[in-house]
Order: C-alpha cells, then sequence, then structure tokens
C-alpha cells in the first residue's frame, strides 16, 4: 500500500533537512564557482518546472548544486518540483551506482525520473517542463590508466564511488566548477512526435553527447601515461622506419638507434599533471597580482559557443614569457583545459623544465630538418595527442616580437599539425587565434637593449632570480582577446572538395597542402590583430611620438585623443577590437599616475611630454595598434604636402601600395576592401572636419592650415610615416645605385644604415625604424610582385614600375624627408667602405 499523502510530506521535509546539515557540513570545506551557460543565464525561464540533470549521481554534487541554486536565487534541486505533482525533487542522473559494498555501474537504459517527465509532456503540453543540464567538477584531471591520481585527485571519465569522491572532496573540494547548460524543452521535443520511449531515447542520447563535450571542454581526454604513450610511439610503422633509417645512415645497431629515438620522445614529450596545474594557478594569480593591475578576457562567450565539438589548437601572439601562463591560467579559471603547449628546448632548463612539463608543455628544437628521426618521433607526438583530443597551444611566429609588431609566421607547427590531421583525420580542428596584449610589457627593457644592437642572451636557470626585481613594479593590464576561429575542414574544402580521398596513409602530400598552410599562417596573424585591444598607453604613444619633442600643449593632447577614439569607435576595422573606456582626461591622468608623462605647467598653457627615458619602450605598445590607423593615415600623409588632393589619386595609390601594407601589418581587406576602407575613412573624416569634399566631389581640400583641425591631420599622418619612409629608403636606394647593381644582403645592409642615420640625426631614435625584419620583409613582397628580380650573379634587377612607385613617394612623404633619403641614398654609392657620410641637416 502507498503510504498516506501526510507522511510523504513529513519525510520528504525530514530528507531535505538532513541534507540540508550534511551541506552545511561539506561546505565548510568545499568552495564552489558557478559558471553560467552561453546566453549568461543559470537555470530556465523564472516559473517554469525546472529539473537539473547531471551525468552521474554524487550526493556532495547534489548538494553542492543546491548551494549554488540557492545563490543565484533560482530553483533549487533538492526540493519538489515547481508545477509537478509527485516529484519531490527537482533532479535526474544518467548513470549510478549500484551495491552497498562493490557498487558497480548500474544497467539501466535512462533515468526514472526523465521517463516520468517525458511521459508527463506528452500528457500535458502546456506545461513546458525545461531539463537543465549540470556538471560539478570537483578538480579537473585528465584520466589516466596508471597512478594513484586517478584515485585520489581526478575528476576523470569514471563514475566515482563514494570513498573516491570522498577523496576528490577532500583534496580539490576548493578547486569545485558548476557549469549550467542551456536548458531543454520537453515541450518542444514532445511537439516531434516521436512517441514517448523515443522522445526518451533521443532527450538521453543529446544529454550524453552533451555531457562527454562538455567533459572534454573542461578536464581534457582520456590521457594514457606518458611512458604508455612513448612506447606506443616506438610501435608506430613510421618510427620504426626512420629507426632502421638512422641505423642504416649512421652504421650503428638497431637498438642503438631505437634508444636515439626514445630520449628524442622523452625529450619531447609532456607530463601534464593536475596537481601542479592547481599549484601553478595558485601561484600565477599570486604573481601576476604582484606585477600586473588586472587581467580582462574577451571574447569568451563566442569562443565556448564555437569549441565544443571541436580538437582546439590556441595559435596567440608572442608578446613575453608571460603569454605562456596566462592563457592557461585564464582557461582554467574559466571551466577549460589547460592545453599541450609547444614549447623551444632552450625553456628545458634544470628543475624549470620538468616543472614545465608538469603544466602541458612538450619541447621542440629550433630546427630539426636534417635530423629525420627527431622529426618522425616530434611528427608521431604530435598526431597522437591530436588524435587523443588534447588541446595544443603553440606561438606560430617562432619568438617574441621584441618590436611590438605581428612577426611573420613560421609554417613549422602549423605544417605538422595540418599534415598530422591529414594523416589521422580523428576530430576537426578549429584554430582559435588569441591577442595578448600588455600596457607594458615585462621585457620592455631588453628588448629595447636587443633592438639597439646587443645581441640577445639564450635562457639561463639564474633568469628565475631576475623576476624577483619587477615584483611589485605595476605593468599595467593584460588583456587576453579571442578572435574568430578558423575551421581546418572548411579550409580543405575550399582547396579540395574530395579532400578525404587525396589524403591519408600512404598517399603523397597533396600539391596544394603549402598554399594551404601558407595562407593557414597569415589568417591567422590577420584575425589576432582584428582582435586588437586599444589600451591608454597605446593611444598616448600614437599620439606623442608622433611629434617632434615628445611633447604637446594638453589641451591638443586631449583633442587628439578624443579624435583617435572617434576613429577607432565605429568598428570599421573590426567589431571585435576593444577601445578602454577611459575618457580623454582620464588617459592622461593614467598616464602621469603611471610615469610614462610629464605634466609641464606654463603660462599659455600646460604641455604634456613623455618620460624621454621610457619613450622608446613606449614604441612598442604604439605598434601593438597602429594597424588599426592605418586607412585613415594613409589619407592623412596625402595631405603633408597639398592643400588638395583628386580622390582618384588617393584610390591609385591606396591601390598601388595596399600589398606592401597588408604583408607588413596583416590587415583583413582585399584589394577591393581597402579601398572602401578608405572611403569609410575618408567619410568619417568628413564628419569631423579634418577634410571636406570640393565643389564637384573630384578632390578633398583638408582644414585650412594652421587650425586645429589641419594639426590634428598632420598628427594622424604620423601613424603611418614611419612604414612609408623606410619603403622609400629601400625604392631611393636601389633607384640611386642602379638596376643589377646590389646583391639582396647588399641592400638590406644599406636600408639600415640609412635609416639608423635617419633617425638619429631628424628625429626621435625608434629602434624598429631600422629593424633588419622590416626591409627584408618588403624587399621579399617586392620580389613576391616581381618589381625586383635577381640576375645571374644574384643582383637586384627592376624596371620602370619602381620609378613609378618613387614618383607616388612625392604625394605622401613630405619634401624634406625625401630630399633628406634621396642625399643619403646618394651619398652610400662614395661610402661603399661603410664610412658615415657627413650629411647637413636639411631645413
Amino acid at each position: 500500500m502507498s503510504q498516506p499523502a501526510s507522511h510523504t510530506k513529513f519525510f520528504s521535509k525530514l530528507r531535505i533537512r538532513w541534507h540540508l546539515l550534511l551541506r552545511a557540513i561539506l561546505h565548510w570545506w568545499v568552495s564552489a564557482r558557478a559558471l553560467p551557460d552561453l546566453d549568461g543565464e543559470f537555470g530556465a525561464q523564472a516559473g517554469k518546472p525546472v529539473c537539473y540533470v547531471m551525468d552521474d549521481y554524487a550526493l556532495s554534487s547534489v548538494l553542492i548544486l543546491d548551494r549554488i541554486c540557492q545563490q543565484q536565487e533560482i530553483a533549487r534541486p533538492l526540493y519538489p518540483m515547481h508545477g509537478v505533482k509527485g516529484e519531490n525533487r527537482a533532479y535526474a542522473v544518467l548513470r549510478r551506482l549500484k551495491g552497498l559494498i562493490i557498487r558497480r555501474p548500474s544497467t539501466r537504459r535512462s533515468s526514472d525520473v526523465l521517463k516520468r517527465l517525458v511521459d508527463l509532456a506528452y500528457a500535458q503540453p502546456g506545461l513546458d517542463i525545461q531539463l537543465v543540464p549540470v556538471t560539478v567538477f570537483v578538480g579537473r584531471a585528465p584520466d589516466k590508466t596508471t597512478g594513484l591520481a586517478k584515485v585520489l585527485f581526478a575528476e576523470n571519465w569514471q563514475v566515482a564511488g563514494r570513498l573516491q569522491r570522498l577523496f576528490s572532496t577532500l583534496i580539490n573540494g576548493r578547486d569545485t566548477l558548476v557549469q549550467f547548460s542551456r536548458p531543454i524543452s520537453l515541450t518542444e521535443l514532445a511537439q516531434e512526435n516521436l512517441g514517448s520511449s523515443r522522445s526518451l531515447r533521443k532527450v538521453s542520447r543529446i544529454l550524453r553527447m552533451h555531457f562527454r563535450r562538455v567533459r572534454i571542454a573542461a578536464i581534457g581526454p582520456d590521457l594514457s601515461h606518458r611512458r604508455m604513450l612513448i612506447d606506443k610511439l616506438m610501435k608506430t610503422p613510421a618510427v620504426r622506419n626512420a629507426i632502421a633509417e638512422e641505423a642504416r645512415h649512421k652504421n650503428i645497431s638497431v637498438e642503438q638507434a631505437a634508444k636515439i629515438a626514445r630520449k628524442n620522445a622523452m625529450e619531447i614529450a609532456a607530463d601534464y599533471s593536475y596537481t601542479f596545474i592547481r599549484i601553478a594557478s595558485m601561484t600565477i594569480a599570486w604573481f601576476t597580482g604582484k606585477v600586473l593591475s588586472g587581467i580582462r578576457l574577451n571574447g569568451l562567450d563566442d569562443f565556448k559557443a564555437s569549441a565544443l565539438d571541436y580538437e582546439i589548437v590556441y595559435v596567440p601572439c608572442h608578446r613575453s614569457h608571460l603569454d605562456y601562463m596566462l592563457l592557461s591560467y585564464l582557461l582554467h579559471q574559466n571551466g577549460w583545459v589547460s592545453p599541450h603547449i609547444a614549447a623551444g628546448l632552450n625553456l628545458n632548463l634544470p628543475v624549470l623544465g620538468a616543472f614545465l612539463r608538469k603544466g602541458g608543455a612538450f619541447y621542440l628544437r629550433r630546427t630539426f630538418r636534417s635530423q629525420k628521426l627527431y622529426a618522425t618521433v616530434f611528427n608521431e607526438y604530435l598526431s597522437a595527442i591530436l588524435a587523443q583530443g588534447v588541446s595544443i597551444e603553440y606561438f606560430i611566429e617562432g619568438t617574441r616580437s621584441r618590436t611590438g609588431r605581428l612577426l611573420p609566421p613560421k609554417a613549422g607547427m602549423l605544417a605538422m599539425t595540418v599534415k598530422g590531421y591529414l594523416h589521422s583525420p580523428v576530430r576537426p580542428i578549429m584554430f582559435q587565434p588569441v591577442y595578448i596584449g600588455y600596457e607594458q610589457v615585462l621585457e620592455g627593457a631588453a628588448y629595447t637593449r636587443e633592438l639597439s644592437g646587443k645581441a640577445k642572451r639564450s635562457e639561463r636557470l639564474s633568469d628565475l632570480f631576475k623576476v624577483l626585481g619587477v615584483l611589485g613594479k605595476d605593468h599595467g593590464e593584460a588583456v587576453v582577446s579571442f578572435g574568430k576561429p578558423i575551421y581546418l575542414d572548411k579550409l580543405l574544402e575550399q582547396r579540395d572538395p574530395h579532400w578525404r580521398q587525396v589524403t591519408g596513409p600512404g598517399r603523397d602530400k597533396a600539391p596544394w597542402t603549402s598554399d594551404l598552410i601558407d595562407d593557414l599562417g597569415t589568417r591567422i596573424m590577420t584575425r589576432i590583430n582584428a582582435c586588437a585591444d586599444v589600451n591608454p598607453i597605446g593611444l598616448l604613444a600614437m599620439v606623442l611620438l608622433g611629434t617632434a619633442r615628445l611633447a604637446l600643449g594638453e589641451r591638443d593632447l586631449l583633442d587628439q585623443l578624443v579624435l583617435y577614439k572617434e576613429l577607432l569607435s565605429r568598428g570599421d576595422y573590426s567589431s571585435r577590437v576593444t577601445l578602454t573606456d577611459m575618457q580623454a582626461e582620464e588617459i592622461i591622468e593614467y598616464g602621469l599616475a603611471r610615469g610614462f608623462l610629464q605634466r609641464i605647467e606654463h603660462p599659455l598653457g600646460n604641455m604634456v611630454a613623455l618620460d624621454p627615458d621610457q619613450a622608446v619602450e613606449l614604441t612598442y605598445a604604439r605598434n601593438n595598434i597602429t594597424h588599426l590607423f592605418v586607412a585613415p593615415s594613409l589619407v592623412a600623409c596625402c595631405f603633408l604636402n597639398q592643400k588638395s588632393f583628386e580622390i582618384a589619386k588617393l584610390e591609385f595609390i591606396a591601390n598601388a601600395i595596399y600589398p606592401f601594407l597588408k604583408t607588413e601589418w596583416f590587415l583583413p581587406w582585399t584589394r577591393e576592401g581597402f579601398i572602401e576602407a578608405v572611403r569609410a575613412s575618408v567619410a568619417h573624416m568628413t564628419s569631423l572636419g579634418l577634410v571636406s569634399p570640393n565643389k564637384n566631389g573630384t578632390k578633398l581640400v583638408r582644414a585650412s592650415g594652421g587650425s586645429d583641425k589641419a594639426g590634428q591631420l598632420s598628427l594622424l599622418a604620423q601613424c603611418l610615416l614611419q612604414t612609408l619612409e623606410r619603403y622609400f629608403i629601400t625604392i631611393a636606394l636601389l633607384s640611386r645605385h642602379g638596376s643589377a647593381v646590389l646583391s639582396r644582403a647588399e641592400l638590406e645592409l644599406l636600408c639600415i644604415q640609412t635609416a639608423q642615420r635617419i633617425s638619429r640625426l631628424y628625429g626621435f631614435e625608434a629602434p624598429d625604424f631600422y629593424d633588419r625584419n622590416l626591409f627584408r620583409q618588403f624587399i621579399s613582397e617586392l620580389r613576391k610582385h616581381r618589381v625586383l628580380t635577381n640576375d645571374d650573379d644574384g643582383l637586384m634587377k627592376f624596371d620602370e614600375r619602381l620609378d613609378d612607385i618613387s614618383f607616388h613617394a612625392r604625394y605622401i612623404l613630405r619634401k624634406e624627408i625625401r630630399l633628406v633619403i634621396m642625399r643619403l641614398a646618394s651619398q652610400t654609392i662614395d661610402g661603399a667602405d661603410n664610412k658615415e657620410p657627413a650629411v647637413q641637416e636639411v631645413a
């Protein structure tokens, strides 16, 4: 016989009180953090019946969830379901263990609670019961097939028994996450008219797949022990063949070659430890709190919405050694598993190298083209962890940027990733571009020394003690922004709709593979730039580094900051670009407080100047955001020499110069798109009073000379001027020396020497102005577009197109600087013995 309703209610209340008592005891130790669903919500809409669904049952998880729901003031799982009679709790689980002592997974096909609710959805369509998937992670560690960590530490892929859950809660209880997901409407499911039993199977399958995806994102895939993974690598056909080839090539035994291969694998492989990740997370939180004023994360929700079904390859820009820690730390803090990180072998230092391995670092040598055995082992290792579903991270620039600009991408890791996927396409790959920016990089002083000619020092263990020197010094805010992801399958389908049939084990490399990898690298860098962050220090640097004496009247500085914010706020470059919320007055006060600026009082009005000792270092902050000003600055350059400018000529010059700007600054437009961006800039600048059209609309006229608007236009031109001056230096040197006279190496050296001299004699000395890599990149683009070619002796040949480029430079460069460059270019002919010529300053 069924119990009377009063007895049922009594026992229900008693059960709730007992659970609340247990919850109170549990939360003496457990500290849980809730993550909302992709819409930023916790639970379902108010007033609708809610049932929380969990993957597997643990009383501790239910109690943790109940506390979170109470804090969020939403329906609670321990209490009867609102609007549903007979359900004395508001949660269901898909998997349970049964048995009193020896507990084994239940063989039931579905949850009894779910079955009743699905039946009810068919019986009462207007009830609209909401299923809210919830995952409770008490600690997060990838599952390993051996080791004590599985018993004690890990939130893993097995249904935990009572003892394991107790140990896990005791050890990891303070690192607990509660992840809510979007609700599922049973009414909408019932409207499909599949029948109650089929609908139950469908919703159970949807939930199982969902929980698996969430678990992969949060704790990573099942992982084998490091040694077991290496054992598997040694048995792969590719490695066995490489071992045999190594033995033949070096005339050693197969056993000796196998030892070399195993040693290589041990040198490469990560040794991921969740315990270390927890300790590292706390250490990074402490360290960043000492050196940064804050960390801001942009684009996380968009990333979460797109990432669950993919193998993720994080591809951030590389500004600082802090990058290695920052992204992993933020992912861990937001409920995602920290990736395995490709690190240079130079970081595999005694003690430190082992620690980094525990954090997911795997090591690679700078180059190993001639080391076939090592290359094979590395490729197989990368393919193995990708096939397991391990998310990875690497910096495709290959090294840290010393200038703040993005560096040309290196194809190595991209090529290995793409080829590994083509060899074994287990799970689709998503490349996630990530912008990492700092108001002030920790290594800023070291970068300045290197750019000034001092040799880069190799990393040493003693460098760790130098970190103590930056503790307590505020380096401002760091920003991490997720860009628009790139899906490898889509790129492959664009290249060849039948790519799966022409790639795979034993097949030759597809003819389009190299072009695809190059295109992928450029796309990644372009999308990193498209999610840049504009901070107050970058804006101040952009304005004041463009002035003759690194100073400006305070009123003029305010107006220029307002102008730059206005130009950026329209989002013409990208909707993912973020801009400081500070007003112009606040930006100046912030720069003064940080010690970058000096206020100079004067009877005719205060002036603001950059601290000369920090000016060179601030070029880094400027270069982070210069690409955002390319279109409006190019327009402004056209008015440095002329009061009016033909619109058709402006668009012609923009079209001609864009391929070089696009390569240097990783700009997002096609040539036609850039012309549209220039037109949009003209329209915006017209609305701001900087330029205006003439009567028939064929020309643009600048604001009258001597006016505030004319001064603003001139300063805006400075954003791009150094880039254009570098281009003209290269062209002037070629033109003065003549065709088939200089080799590429000679041209690069003369470019650097000329730029150094101009920088030191005629303006602020910015080391990136004479950066060898930038000249090398421009020369490569001239060769790519066949403006330059090599003769049989390796000398640079050119035709009249070079003279055309030189001719158009007179429109966008000041006469004075053109004369200086031409004079110095002429003198390099006489000073071919690397003697510095004496040059009179041009008035």
